[in-house]
């Protein structure tokens, strides 16, 4: 009996322990399994075009209400984007951004901080220069927190000198910048915008992106590319044509309307002197684009938004 008793002791303290390392390693897995808000957050995948609004088109406050970040995001979700591209990055820290994302479930492709007008990377003062590309750095990183791919950059203003020399500026400072970006995987995306560099700003309009090609391949990087603003150049040359230019140097493309006749910005659609759309859509298939486009236009409420959205699907999808 008494080594019956024994035995069963040991069965008993043998069963225990065996519990216990179950329970232990099933605390353990709970423990690694991530948590609602620690979910990765994902855009529709199998699209070709993906929809996005720009972080300041979405309020801070709705009927008397101030939105948190997440809740913003959330409303273009609800709007029917795809994703948000983080225009205010500037204002919140890589790990407020990446929250923001869990919390809402709505992905960010982008980051911009728009001091990038103040601090221009081709400044003649060198601390100017250092404070833009310490702003850029900063985009990089809430991308990248976010789960995005990239930052947009305005490499300054031609009335900072002659050409060659500030583009010079702007190349090295991006030069700088790569390893950052090249590390976190995020491209460095040029917008053609109206700071008077890389086009003729009083010449006709049928201009062609090849100063901006040139610069884009001095570089020789594959981490720096174009965010090819649609409206911004209508004024000055084809779309079309543009985008079979750039071909694989075109990342990401913005998007709002411009009217020649009465020379002024136009929503995207609808406003009787369209872009020519269809060209777009038809160059964006030749060079076999597949990504974010993102509109840059008046935001609102919920309702504006997804007006906004079904132009957006007109424009790119047809």
């Amino acid at each position: 009996m008494a080594n019956e008793s024994h035995s069963v002791t040991r069965r008993g303290v043998l069963s225990l322990g065996a519990a216990a390392v179950a329970a232990a390693a099933a605390s353990a897995s709970a423990a690694d399994a991530p948590a609602a808000s620690d979910a990765i957050v994902r855009p529709g995948e199998g699209k070709q075009i993906l929809l996005s609004c720009k972080l300041g088109m979405i309020p801070k406050e709705v009927a008397g209400k101030k939105l948190s970040l997440a809740e913003r995001l959330r409303l273009a979700g609800q709007a029917g984007f795809d994703g948000v591209d983080f225009d205010q990055a500037g204002e919140w820290t890589p790990q407020q951004a990446r929250d923001a994302v869990r919390e809402s479930g709505v992905f960010v492709h982008n980051a911009i901080n728009h001091a990038h007008w103040q601090k221009r990377l081709t400044s003649p003062k060198e601390e100017e220069r250092a404070q833009g590309r310490a702003n850029i750095e900063h985009c990089i990183r809430v991308s990248h927190a976010a789960g995005g791919s990239g930052v947009l950059i305005v490499l300054g203003s031609a009335g900072d000198g002659p050409a060659a020399e500030i583009e010079e500026r702007a190349r090295q400072e991006i030069r700088k910048m790569l390893p950052l970006a090249g590390a976190l995987g995020q491209m460095i995306l040029v917008e053609n915008v109206w700071n008077k560099m890389m086009y003729d700003h009083d010449a006709p309009p049928e201009q062609t992106p090849e100063k901006f090609i040139k610069f884009v391949d001095s570089l020789n990087s594959p981490w720096v590319g174009m965010y090819y603003d649609v409206g911004n150049h209508w004024k000055y040359g084809q779309p079309g044509d543009w985008i079979r230019a750039f071909g694989r140097r075109c990342v990401k493309c913005d998007a709002k309307g411009f009217s020649r006749a009465k020379n002024k910005w136009a929503d995207i659609t609808g406003e009787g002197d369209d872009l020519p759309w269809a060209d777009v859509r038809k160059a964006l298939g030749e060079i076999h684009f597949c990504g974010w486009v993102t509109a840059e236009v008046g935001g609102g409420d919920l309702k504006r938004l997804t007006t906004v959205r079904e132009q957006m699907q007109k424009a790119f999808l047809g």
